[in-house]
């Protein structure tokens, strides 16, 4: 068997989809994407297509090798995300090639269901109860939103109370059987970090994500010791050996993303990596069914696997719906906040592939929101 053909496809609300043919008519799909700069991963995508097309798609760990490794310049997210992308069509060709889903390849499963959550959102404390009680209703077991907006350099007392404000509208809503973790977006520095996490404490957050920049993950030991929070980190990195201060700092829980961190062969490898310091796998996913198909495959042969994000419903995906691009949703269907293991082969789903050709027609330009301080001065999204 050999690879023919990759195509991508820039489909809404701002994903970007690879489809890898083979000779023997077998198809695996990829998604390897940088919100924001998806045209720029295509790009990479093309290039890194030059040496597969030809090649046996069974090989996965081998075409992992050359194509992380065979140029001298190597890492990033551009060209984390293109390997991403292809390396989750590798796998689902040769899940199909042998009839089984990958998780099967990957050692078998471990779990029967993977616990999932939904993104809720809101900057008025009104609005985040209505949106936690809607998704209770909806029985999920684990939300997440931002913990804060904009923020102060030094966060002023009144932007602390409305931190904790917001966090206490969710816990009011939610009770204590319920999780609530906050994502912070690398938007606070180490000083803001330090005066916030203890005021959060009382609320009992399931983790706070991101409170510092990637950049300043020499900061994170520091945070660690003195937070009473789970710290998470990791939808920005993108290798094992990025990980390693982050887990060397004793981070709870790392979210690499199957789509920007190396596809499946990385991100199970960075999960291994993890174990060994005794933190948890709660992969970043607010991306198409691609993505999330491919998380949940790792997810049902990790052992120290936590919650899975998806992005059904989130205020991304705008005209655009993640189940609008498969043949058959149902498995993504919710029940009891989990998602319970299929056992299709590949990836396990079946991309409508008329519906993406149709959507590619009138390719998306997302681009992120560029923020500013009162003074004009560059703020963090």
């Amino acid at each position: 068997m050999k690879i023919e053909r990759i195509e991508t496809f820039l489909v809404a609300p701002r994903w970007l989809f690879c489809r890898v043919e083979t000779d023997t008519g077998l198809v695996g799909w990829g998604e390897p994407v940088v919100e924001g700069r998806a045209e720029v991963v295509r790009a990479a995508v093309e290039v890194l297509a030059e040496y597969l097309v030809g090649e046996d798609p069974l090989r996965v760990e081998q075409h992992w090798q050359v194509l992380t490794k065979g140029g001298f310049y190597r890492g990033g997210p551009v060209l984390s995300s293109a390997v991403a992308g292809l390396d989750q069509a590798l796998w689902d060709i040769t899940g199909q090639a042998y009839g089984v889903p990958v998780h099967a390849l990957l050692g078998g499963p471990v779990r029967d269901r993977v616990r999932i959550y939904s993104w809720i959102g809101g900057d008025e404390p009104a609005e985040i109860a209505d949106a936690a009680a809607e998704q209770m209703a909806a029985g999920l077991t684990g939300l997440k939103m931002n913990a804060c907006g904009q923020l102060s350099p030094i966060p002023t007392p009144a932007e602390i109370d409305e931190v904790v404000g917001r966090v206490a509208a969710a816990r009011a809503v939610l009770g204590d059987e319920r999780d609530i973790a906050l994502d912070f977006h690398g938007r606070a520095g180490l000083a803001a970090v330090r005066r916030i996490l203890p005021e959060l404490a009382p609320l009992r957050p399931f983790f706070v994500e991101e409170p510092l920049l990637p950049d300043q993950a020499h900061h994170l030991r520091d945070v660690v010791a003195s937070s009473p929070v789970p710290v998470a980190t990791g939808e920005r990195l993108y290798s094992r050996t990025e990980f390693l201060t982050p887990l060397q700092a004793g981070v709870s829980v790392v979210q690499p993303d199957l789509s920007h961190a190396g596809g499946i062969s990385e991100v199970r490898r960075i999960a291994a990596l993890a174990e060994t310091y005794g933190a948890l796998l709660a992969p970043h996913c607010p991306l198409g069914p691609i993505a999330l198909a491919a998380s949940l495959q790792v997810a049902f042969a990790t052992p120290n696997f936590l919650i899975q994000e998806q992005s059904i419903g989130i205020h991304y995906n705008g005209g655009s719906e993640l189940l609008d691009y498969l043949i058959d949703p149902e498995p993504f269907r919710f029940t009891d906040g989990h998602i319970v293991r299929f056992d299709g082969p590949g990836l396990g789903i079946t991309i409508d592939e008329a519906a993406v050709r149709r959507a590619a027609k009138s390719p998306h330009a997302w681009r992120n929101p560029v923020w500013r301080h009162p003074d004009g001065s560059f703020a963090e999204w």
